[in-house]
């Protein structure tokens, strides 16, 4: 074995295991806020098994689409919505966990599936796309994927709306989903910083 095929083994086992690790601490761990931290994280890293695949337009592109703007959204709206306040217990949680787990275990159990029965072939440097793999990508972007690029711009831009409908609602004079008045309390004590600072 080469040096090179030894240096792309360790950081391809290293780039997974980081991978591996992020993608339990986003589902575990209790603060909201780490597990955002932690899928920049991973989307890191996968944009690092992207340059092992020599696809470096497809890496930037994870970079700038995923770490750049999406991990940026989802930080944005946590912090804009994260406020001090009791959660309330959820019905059916038990019946909620044992349907979610059914399903990542399906899903897992078909990826391991067609892991172990397709055979998977290195392609040969002579065969390799190169510089023209951003050209068909850019074709294949604006023809076959054009609706779902668009749907999922579009997503982004409700979540966004969303998220800071969600946090200026303590401001309003009504509340947006109920229609009713919001207590004056809390709309004075939301006022007092910007009176502080203009005097």
């Amino acid at each position: 074995m080469s040096i090179a095929l030894t240096t792309q083994l360790i950081c391809f086992s290293i780039l997974s295991l980081v991978i591996i690790v992020g993608a339990l601490g986003v589902i575990l761990l209790d603060s909201i806020v780490y597990s955002a931290f932690l899928l920049g994280g991973v989307f890191m890293s996968v944009a690092g098994l992207y340059l092992l695949l020599n696809a470096s337009f497809v890496a930037a592109a994870q970079v700038l689409v995923y770490v750049g703007a999406v991990n940026v959204l989802i930080i944005f709206a946590i912090m804009l919505v994260n406020k001090k306040e009791d959660l309330k217990p959820i019905d059916n949680l038990k019946s909620r966990r044992i349907i979610s787990t059914s399903i990542c275990l399906t899903l897992l159990s078909l990826l391991v599936r067609v892991d172990s029965t397709d055979v998977w072939n290195l392609a040969s440097p002579s065969t390799s796309i190169g510089e023209d793999s951003t050209i068909r990508i850019g074709e294949h972007l604006f023809s076959d994927y054009l609706l779902p690029f668009e749907v999922a711009s579009i997503l982004l831009l409700m979540a966004m709306i969303g998220a800071i409908v969600l946090a200026r609602r303590d401001v309003m004079n009504q509340d947006i989903s109920t229609g009713l008045p919001v207590d004056q309390e809390l709309i004075e004590k939301a006022r007092e910083p910007l009176l502080v600072k203009k005097k």
